[in-house]
């Protein structure tokens, strides 16, 4: 689809929502409930031209961007190694399993006990995320095609091209979504974590302050702050990745 196609897709399904967004508004009638549209953007513009917004800002995308990168490299080395090596795999598996099962808010509470309030989100977005990342580099190991490993062995293939010629390429078709899937959580569950731990300057904070003043069209514009750069983030780490995909595939199932 041309660009200029898809940009005027995006703009009619943008708009599509406000007018749903407006209906709604309008069958509640109650601003304290659901703020218009207008109204939200309004605030949304007049935050934005806040320096303290960008500070909070800022700090909150540090944090989440921390966290969603230690979960990136743990899960990357760790979740290779028990694809490579079955003991640690069954070693770390009931550790995921009960991390997956585990509500957020559990970990968020343990971890105020832990941490200063600044590094409650950074911890949380490392915990959840890591899971997802560990179980695709694990699969995507386990799917590497045998008989490529064999005939490098038989041609006695140099270890760097192994891994550059077949793991890499098995590697990617797993790494790219876990690594977007894991962004979008960050951006989730980090939030969840700021409204919790109250960190001084941060986006969960203020998204706290406004439910508690029962400032609805702040609540609504510091959700869609979130959103947008949620949408943002994951944009950008998309084309990146896609960028930088080795051309061709090394055996990996999608």
């Amino acid at each position: 689809m041309p660009s200029s196609r898809k940009i005027w897709v995006h703009a009619g399904v943008g708009i599509f929502w406000l007018l749903v967004w407006y209906a709604v508004y309008r069958a509640v009638d109650r601003e304290l409930y659901m703020p218009s549209p207008a109204a939200v953007l309004l605030r949304l513009a007049g935050l934005a031209s806040e320096a303290g917004f960008w500070k909070d800002v800022l700090l909150s995308v540090g944090r989440i961007a921390a966290g969603f990168l230690l979960s990136v490299a743990a899960g990357t080395v760790l979740g290779i190694l028990s694809g490579l090596y079955r003991p640690l795999y069954v070693l770390l598996n009931p550790v995921v399993t009960a991390i997956k099962a585990t509500p957020v808010i559990s970990f968020i509470m343990v971890a105020l006990f832990w941490f200063s309030s600044g590094r409650v989100p950074v911890f949380i977005g490392f915990l959840m995320c890591f899971p997802i990342m560990w179980t695709q580099m694990a699969e995507g190991i386990r799917r590497v095609d045998p008989k490529l490993l064999e005939l490098a062995r038989v041609y006695r293939v140099s270890l760097s091209s192994v891994v550059r010629k077949i793991y890499v390429p098995s590697l990617v078709p797993f790494f790219s979504p876990a690594c977007v899937t894991s962004l979008g959580f960050a951006w989730k569950v980090g939030v969840a974590a700021e409204v919790l731990s109250h960190p001084k300057l941060s986006i969960g904070g203020r998204l706290y302050e406004a439910k508690a003043y029962l400032e609805s069209t702040d609540l609504f514009a510091w959700t869609l702050v979130v959103v947008l750069l949620s949408l943002i983030f994951e944009t950008l780490l998309d084309r990146v990745i896609r960028r930088w995909r080795p051309e061709g595939g090394g055996g990996a199932a999608g």
